[in-house]
């Protein structure tokens, strides 16, 4: 792995417990090779792009306050963009790295330098390749210390360990992808979920392919789940042992216990386990939940949770999971997720809304002449299925470049109906374009996503770059506006920047808009991005000297 110092200690990847941090923020200096290397998993090889011939790739170090610069530079026969996840990149979209949006792609031969500041968060967060299905094999951790004697508002862990969910293909995932869209179909599900890049003993040819964490009985260990999943949202369990959540996408939580957690692909969460179990072997295992009525992949990955002194010889035991589309769980833990709301880390929601968007999520079937089936699947907001343009958004923004984009995505769907009622398969006229929302600087925003029954219900993961932002309600069925509104929690709302859209419901999140720019908001299933279920938020720029988008670096690639 290729390394860079600046002033500070490298911090190479592994075990956050086994480091000490520097004293103060400091510049953080990474450099990021994206190549194809040919890795083993499930009997079969094959070529995978990588970032430092790694997968997952290195996690990222640095503190609240730092500065943070990840120079890329594409060796791969694809083009990439890096996206960091969570990460609010405060008037640098430039920085941002969804390909199209922020940026256009690096190149291959070329190379492109992230530059950013690290302010105002904690946590874990993670990055990704944001173009194609890429992000299958290029992922990693991304975690930010407090600042210098700022300790956690929880209790002290004995170490720390990052556990990132993926999937495996034994194909090319971008041949795999474009299958799919020759037949007008979905694409082939994943042949395995991961943790940290290894299913587990439970698959054939796997037994090297297990990761493992080695626990001293009486002390405390933090564990930081990432769900890098393409496609999937996971329960998680440790045999025998419950868990705390601590924080949720890099925001503190009211520490609450659990036996699952439920994780959905962009978010992250930490958890604090005590090891005070008999010692022995017990599997850290994860599973697909689904509770619409579509196929999916059943299979379990596991890891080792494993005391130390104990012999691998011993066989682990397996976690009760949830079922699979136990709902009645995944409402009541999403339910207990709030903010800390301290003195300290405070729950700063908007009382005052000044634009009221309501956005419905749904699938349609357009002809498709070149494909095999004669239609192929589109996914829409308020019946617009998103067309990625062939110039940056930001850049045609920034740049005062004409007919890239139009501004008049409209704040509601143009035609009202029984959102949830019985399955409907008309279209409702799903229109493709390039159309984003304007939005005034600093103004506050509340957002209702609402699923529809187009085709079919199913859950949603919606990440929105550039914010945070409090999840004010949820509910199952149609949101009601005269009667909805008045359970909302407004006091300790859960603060993240990517949420579930439940199976037939709604979600209402409120952010203010007060960071300049292009953010792209987008449902983190890459099957449903792909399919057009995404827009954009334009955000004005503000008055202030320090209320606009900065200038774009020099090295910004080209279209």
């Amino acid at each position: 792995m290729a390394r860079v110092f600046s002033g500070v200690a490298f911090l190479f990847f592994g075990f956050l417990g086994l480091f000490s941090f520097p004293a103060e923020a400091a510049i953080k200096k990474y450099q990021f090779d994206i190549q194809v290397k040919n890795v083993s998993r499930l009997c079969h090889a094959k070529p995978i792009v990588t970032v430092n011939g790694r997968y997952p790739g290195p996690t990222i170090y640095a503190r609240e306050g730092d500065r943070v610069i990840i120079n890329v530079t594409n060796h791969a026969q694809y083009n990439m963009s890096i996206h960091w996840h969570g990460l609010k990149q405060y008037r640098n979209g430039w920085a941002d790295g969804p390909a199209y949006v922020t940026q256009c792609p690096i190149q291959t031969g070329s190379s492109y330098t992230y530059d950013f500041n690290v302010t105002g968060q904690r946590g874990t967060l993670w990055w990704h390749a944001h173009i194609l299905w890429l992000r299958a094999t290029v992922y990693g951790a991304f975690v930010i210390m407090p600042e210098p004697g700022t300790p956690f508002p929880f209790p002290k862990p004995h170490q720390e360990f990052e556990i990132v969910f993926g999937e495996w293909w034994h194909a090319d995932v971008e041949e795999v992808e474009k299958q799919g869209a020759i037949m007008g179909l979905p694409p082939n599900m994943s042949d395995a979920h991961t943790i940290n890049g290894k299913p587990g003993p439970l698959f054939p040819c796997s037994e090297k392919h297990t990761f493992a964490i080695e626990v001293e009985l009486g002390k405390t260990y933090l564990l930081r789940i990432v769900n890098a999943a393409l496609n999937d949202e996971l329960f998680f369990a440790i045999a025998g042992h419950s868990m705390t959540v601590v924080e949720v996408d890099a925001v503190y939580t009211k520490p609450f216990t659990t036996q699952a957690v439920l994780i959905a692909p962009g978010q992250t969460t930490n958890v604090l386990v005590q090891a005070n179990q008999v010692p022995s072997r017990y599997f850290m295992a994860t599973r697909t939940f689904m509770d619409a009525p579509l196929a999916i992949d059943s299979k379990t990955a596991t890891a080792i949770f494993q005391y130390k002194g104990v012999p691998n010889t011993v066989l682990p035991a397996l976690p009760q999971l949830p079922a699979s589309n136990d709902t009645a769980f995944a409402l009541s833990y999403n339910g207990k997720i709030k903010s800390l709301n301290s003195a300290q880390y405070p729950a700063n929601v908007p009382l005052k809304v000044d634009r009221n968007l309501f956005y419905t999520v749904g699938f349609g079937k357009n002809p498709c002449p070149t494909c095999v089936n004669g239609t192929k699947f589109l996914a829409s907001l308020n019946n617009i299925s998103f067309v990625m343009p062939q110039i940056a958004l930001l850049q045609a923004h920034y740049f005062n470049t004409k007919g890239v984009f139009r501004t008049d995505f409209p704040d509601k769907p143009l035609t009202a109906f029984n959102y949830t009622g019985a399955p409907l398969t008309a279209n409702l006229g799903t229109a493709t374009g390039t159309r984003i929302g304007k939005i005034a600087f600093n103004s506050t925003v509340e957002l209702v996503l609402q699923d529809t029954n187009l085709l079919t219900v199913e859950s949603h993961p919606f990440h929105l770059h550039g914010y945070n932002f409090f999840v004010v309600g949820t509910g199952i069925g149609n949101f009601d506006p005269a009667n909805d509104p008045a359970k909302y929690n407004l006091v300790d709302p859960i603060e993240r920047n990517t949420i579930g859209v439940p199976t037939g419901g709604w979600t209402a999140i409120r952010f203010r808009a007060d960071n300049p720019g292009v953010w792209f908001m987008h449902c983190h299933l890459e099957l449903h991005t792909g399919w057009g279920l995404k827009t954009a938020f334009l955000v004005e720029d503000g008055a202030g000297p320090d209320q606009s988008v900065l200038p774009p670096p020099k090295d910004l690639p080209p279209c």
